[in-house]
């Protein structure tokens, strides 16, 4: 999210969480203030390769709720960041896939994220606009739960609907660019078309 309007839009069809990418290559970079939303609505910050010291000043900031780790943070680093943060922010680590991955690269993360997050491996960090092979995803073998990312849009809601039958630890469903009129402005319309869409699956 980038947009004060566009942000009380989408946080009115109540998603469980709203993105803010704090990242100065991105074009979704946000430095701006964060209208009043529901409480209930969690504030995920997003970072890439980024400071403890500047992900602690965002999340006091922005009242964040998720630290969400975009780049290349390695275990000892999730470890620290993990010591500082409040007992109610999660942290989530970003993995990127596209036709295989070592779920065995997981075990060092797992006594410090909350999450795991798997996108689509491509050109930027985040925001590629197409999906991985989710047939990877067949051999998870970590006990944290993980968000399914990368490329969703309208176009994948079967696909998601067969996903969500399995027994695989899908926490969240994250999208983003394929919802986007630009970077970081949503399509109210078709966002509420698949929220509503996704809550029959």
């Amino acid at each position: 999210m980038k947009h004060p309007d566009n942000i009380m839009d989408v946080a009115s069809l109540q998603p469980d969480y709203l993105g803010f990418i704090f990242y100065e290559k991105s074009a979704r970079n946000f430095d701006n203030e964060i209208p009043s939303i529901p409480e209930k609505i969690k504030k995920v910050g997003v970072f890439v390769d980024a400071s403890i010291s500047f992900i602690m000043e965002k999340v006091t900031q922005y009242d964040l709720k998720v630290v969400q780790l975009h780049g290349n943070e390695s275990p000892d680093f999730c470890n620290a960041l993990h010591k500082d943060l409040e007992y109610d922010v999660a942290l989530w680590k970003v993995f990127s896939i596209k036709d295989e991955f070592n779920f065995d690269t997981l075990k060092p993360y797992e006594a410090f994220v909350d999450c795991f997050l798997f996108d689509t491996k491509g050109k930027l960090k985040g925001g590629n606009g197409y999906t991985f092979d989710w047939t990877v995803l067949k051999r998870y073998n970590s006990p944290i739960p993980f968000i399914l990312s990368g490329g969703i849009g309208l176009d994948e809601l079967e696909n998601l609907k067969e996903i969500l039958t399995t027994d695989l630890p899908i926490q969240v469903i994250d999208v983003n660019s394929k919802f986007e009129i630009e970077p970081g402005l949503k399509n109210l319309a078709d966002l509420k078309t698949f929220t509503q869409s996704l809550s029959i699956l």
